[in-house]
C-alpha cells in the first residue's frame, strides 16, 4: 500500500518559512530527501531522528514524486 504523503507532510508559513515538513517537526522534506540520495536506509534515518515513524520517510518520496509529476502551463 502506498503511504499518502497528506498524511505525514505539512507546509505552514509560520513554520520553516513554509518549507515542507515532516508534520509534528521541524524536518524538512528536502533533508530526507538529501539523506536518502546519501543512500541512507531508513532504520539508518530514524537513528538520526529517532523521533521519526517509518512511514514519515516514504510519504517524502511519495511527495517529491507528486511535484515531479505537476506539469507546467507554456
Amino acid at each position: 500500500m502506498e503511504t499518502n504523503w497528506r498524511d505525514y507532510i505539512v507546509s505552514t508559513p509560520d513554520v520553516l518559512r513554509g518549507k515542507p515538513r515532516i508534520k509534528g517537526t521541524r524536518i524538512p522534506v528536502s533533508l530526507m530527501l538529501g539523506y536518502l540520495v546519501a543512500d541512507q536506509t531508513a532504520a539508518q534515518i530514524i537513528t538520526e531522528f529517532p523521533d521519526l515513524q517509518k512511514a514519515q520517510i516514504p510519504a517524502c518520496l511519495n511527495y517529491a514524486r507528486e511535484l515531479a509529476e505537476v506539469e507546467v502551463a507554456a
